[in-house]
This record gives structure tokens, C-alpha cells and sequence, in this order.
């Protein structure tokens, strides 16, 4: 089969598009027929060594297709059902094996790669704000990086939820996309310094929480645009991974939470993934949260997907078209 996988870690040019084994799935595993696969910073990390890989890997943790063939004792799934998953990893190909746990059915009316887009970043704004820092009326938060996949989504649900929304982006065009998504106050980074914009128009109160997916650049901002007591939330490293740090800190600037959640540990059974990603889908079908796919790249070309995507250039999802 075609498939995207990687000999050794370094930049996008790293990424190989050419022939590997197709899998065959074992006791409780379903191989899926893929028809399109998220592009996400996951697998930038995994392609550069910074989250461990056994190598050669097929990159990809999210995807949609049509279950080929089930192995022993999976009775929920039949060949032909639609289905979508994430955190499962060898979506860059076309065919890929999935423990059928993993796996959900999409909903008639969604497509394949509005199924692909929704997953992985979906349950993610879902769990951040239902479940990390539960948002409700009344909370404020501070979402980076608010016109990115992961960030529109963040706005919309937290919106949902009750809460009031400052959102970061680096230009005007991206302003504008945020603040269609819900948001309420919007700082473009690049033209001022956040951390004192949020403490302005918080009333210099600072924010109940900060969902951070930038990691290094932001740290030191994020931490000093929190209330007392409040919660940092870093998800991720689109500037690398936050630094170290003295508990004694979080003391100093007033007795804060910092935590590095992870989907993995939030979707980590069948029931949760089924209750996340039946939410994501359900308002997605109904219109209820939308979602931008920015743009759409044969397999082949998974390479500049990932060099786009680090570019920061991008507005919300990048998917591949296996």
C-alpha cells in the first residue's frame, strides 16, 4: 500500500511517500480502507524526534475511512461501516489497523473528511473545556492561537459553555475568522504584548484560565495573564515545549495550577471516546460548532502539508486525501 512514514527524524523533507506492508488486523482490531487523514502538530513531533517513535513510522493519528476486515472477536464493527478515529497512529496510508475500541461510526451526512477534521482536535476542545477546566458562566478564559484548527473549536465550545472569550492571533485576517468563531476580545500578538491587553481588559484582574497550544514563546505571558488561583492549561509545543520550572513560581504569581493534559489520557476508553466524539459529531451534523477545513492535500504531497502547518500560516484544518 501507499503510505507516508519516516527512516529517521529532521525536517518535513524527511517524510517518504512510497510502498509499505499492508497491516492485517489482529484479535480485537479492525483494518479501515483510508479515505482521508487529519494533519495535525502531533505528527510534526513525532516526524522530529520530539514525542518517541519506533522506526520506520507511518505518521498520521487521525483518519476516516470503510472498515475492510475485523479480527477475531470485534462484533461492533462489520466490513463497510463508516468510521473515524485519532491517537491511533499509521493514518498517512492507505490502509490502516485500528483496535476497533478506537473507532467510531460517522453519522450519515458527514463525509469522510469532515469526519477526519473533527476528530483529534474536536475531542480535544471538548475535553479542555468540559473537563480539564470545566468552563461555565461567569469564567474568563484566554485562548492562543485562536484561528488555528484546534483554537476556532476552542472558541465555539467555550462559548457554548457560557464563558467569556479573549482569543490570540498573529494578524487581522485571522482576527476576523476568531471573532466569527465567538470570540469576544481579540489581541493580535504580533502588534501587542498579550499578557498586559488581558490584564487591561480584564480590568487588570487577569483571566480564569489559559488554553495554551504555542508552549515556549507564551509561557511567561500565559502565566502572567492568570487571577490568582487561576489555571494554566499548555497543550502544546507550535514554539516548543515550555520550560522547566520551579514550583515556587506558581506561588509568586499567585498560587496558580499549571497542567499538560493529553487527549490519550481523556479519550482512554471506548465509553469516553464514544461520549467525546459523539458530542463533536452531533453539533458538527447539526451545525451547532463549524468547522474550517483551510486546505486539502493529496497523500503525496504530506510533506508541505507539514511545512505549512509550522509556517503558521494556516487558518483551522490541513487534511490529507488518501
Amino acid at each position: 500500500m501507499k503510505a507516508v512514514y519516516i527512516e529517521q527524524h529532521g525536517a518535513a523533507d524527511v517524510l517518504i511517500f512510497g510502498e509499505r506492508p499492508t497491516p492485517e488486523p489482529g484479535p480485537g482490531e479492525a483494518l479501515v480502507r483510508v479515505a482521508a487523514s487529519g494533519v495535525n502538530f502531533i505528527d510534526t513531533y513525532h516526524r522530529i524526534g520530539l514525542y518517541k517513535v519506533a522506526l520506520p513510522f507511518t505518521l498520521g493519528v487521525e483518519g476516516a475511512g470503510t472498515v475492510a476486515s475485523v479480527g477475531a472477536g470485534v462484533k461492533t464493527l462489520a466490513p463497510g461501516d463508516r468510521v473515524a478515529w485519532a491517537m491511533e497512529p499509521g493514518s498517512y496510508a492507505e490502509h490502516a489497523k485500528v483496535p476497533a475500541w478506537r473507532l467510531v461510526k460517522i453519522p450519515d451526512g458527514l463525509s469522510f473528511e469532515t469526519a477526519a477534521a473533527a476528530m483529534l482536535q474536536g475531542m480535544t476542545a471538548h475535553y479542555l473545556t468540559h473537563s480539564t477546566f470545566p468552563l461555565a458562566p461567569g469564567h474568563t478564559a484566554l485562548i492562543h492561537a485562536a484561528a488555528g484548527g484546534t483554537g476556532l473549536l476552542l472558541v465555539q465550545m467555550a462559548k457554548m459553555r457560557g464563558a467569556r472569550v479573549i482569543g490570540t492571533v498573529g494578524a487581522a485576517a485571522k482576527a476576523k475568522l476568531a471573532r466569527e468563531a465567538g470570540a469576544d476580545d481579540i489581541i493580535i500578538y504580533t502588534e501587542q504584548d498579550f499578557a498586559a491587553e488581558t490584564r487591561r481588559l480584564t480590568a487588570n484582574t487577569g483571566v480564569d484560565v489559559v488554553y495554551d497550544s504555542v508552549g515556549k514563546s507564551t509561557w511567561e505571558g500565559s502565566l502572567n495573564s492568570l487571577k490568582p488561583r487561576g489555571y494554566l492549561v499548555t497543550f502544546g509545543n507550535a514554539s516548543g515545549p515550555a520550560p522547566e520550572f520551579s514550583p515556587l513560581l506558581l506561588t509568586q504569581k499567585g498560587s496558580l495550577f499549571v497542567t499538560r493534559p493529553s487527549l490519550a489520557h481523556y479519550a482512554a476508553t471506548a465509553e469516553e471516546i464514544a461520549s467525546r466524539a459523539g458530542d463533536v459529531l452531533d453539533w458538527v451534523q447539526t451545525g451547532q460548532l463549524k468547522l474550517r477545513i483551510d486546505r486539502t492535500y493529496p497523500l503525496a504531497e504530506a510533506a508541505q502539508s507539514h511545512r505549512d502547518l509550522e509556517s503558521r500560516a494556516t487558518t483551522g484544518k490541513l487534511v490529507l486525501h488518501i
